[in-house]
């Protein structure tokens, strides 16, 4: 298949590392114009200089109305959106607190609705979208030691579902991406707080897969570019027909047949 994004604009939420940027480098070697989103200019500036392509960065935390204004000012059109930006941490289902609660929701689903109302419209008008929110195994499998964020990415496969009913017969497809257990650094941290600093990586990632994601039928941690391979296809015309679905690109983690 050729995927040719030429004379698309694609703005990746979250982008300065992980899968955001795995995504936001796949956008733009299909020949996007990419626009790298984070609260970090240096990280922001690092990440597009590794990028063969058209890129621009806007820095600024999405979270509040100040950073979504500043975003919306300086990129007010979009052809592609990808809502990857989210938080995620362990933490006893009994000791989260309701701002924890607020923080996750905010973070991981309001900034989503927020950017998909403004930029729809205008993709709707134009006849032509594409709009994704990088879900999660853990909408599905919610994780005992992280249930907040298992609820905030289960929120998103509602809000995939029901703005692609808004696009519907307009040319724009939604869809939400779950996404399997992935290796990035985060993650690496976060596998060495639950089986241990003193493990080396390999063997660390082999003993939190056997522990904690003994479902995963692949056995090991995705690679970012392998999320982004999928989101690439979602954002090209070939995936014309695909709307309104949760896609998993998840290792076989979810035991299930259908998403």
């Amino acid at each position: 298949m050729r995927i040719d994004l030429t004379g698309k604009r694609a703005l990746v939420t979250g982008s300065s590392q992980g899968i955001g940027l795995a995504i936001a480098t796949g956008l733009a070697e299909a020949g996007a114009s990419v626009v790298l989103t984070g609260r970090d200019a240096g990280k922001l500036e690092q990440a597009a200089a590794g990028i063969d392509g058209e890129v621009t960065t806007v820095a600024g935390d999405v979270v509040t109305d100040e950073g979504t204004a500043a975003l919306l000012e300086a990129v007010p059109d979009v052809d592609v959106l990808v809502n990857n930006l989210g938080v995620f941490g362990a933490r006893p289902a009994l000791e989260i607190t309701d701002d924890e609660w607020r923080r996750y929701f905010e973070t991981n689903v309001l900034t989503a609705v927020r950017l998909t109302r403004a930029y729809l419209p205008g993709m709707r008008d134009r006849g032509w979208g594409r709009v994704q929110y990088i879900a999660s195994d853990s909408a599905v499998v919610v994780p005992a030691e992280m249930v907040h964020y298992g609820m905030t990415k289960t929120a998103l496969l509602a809000v995939s579902r029901g703005f692609a009913k808004e696009a519907a017969g307009s040319g724009v497809t939604v869809n939400s991406v779950v996404a399997g257990p992935t290796h990035t650094a985060g993650v690496e941290d976060f596998v060495h707080s639950l089986v241990g600093d003193e493990l080396p990586w390999d063997e660390a990632q082999r003993e939190f897969m056997r522990l904690h994601r003994p479902q995963s039928l692949i056995q090991r941690l995705i690679e970012p570019a392998e999320i982004a391979n999928m989101c690439v296809y979602l954002a090209s015309p070939l995936a014309s027909a695909t709307t309104g679905g949760a896609l998993r690109v998840d290792g076989g983690y979810v035991d299930a047949i259908l998403p």
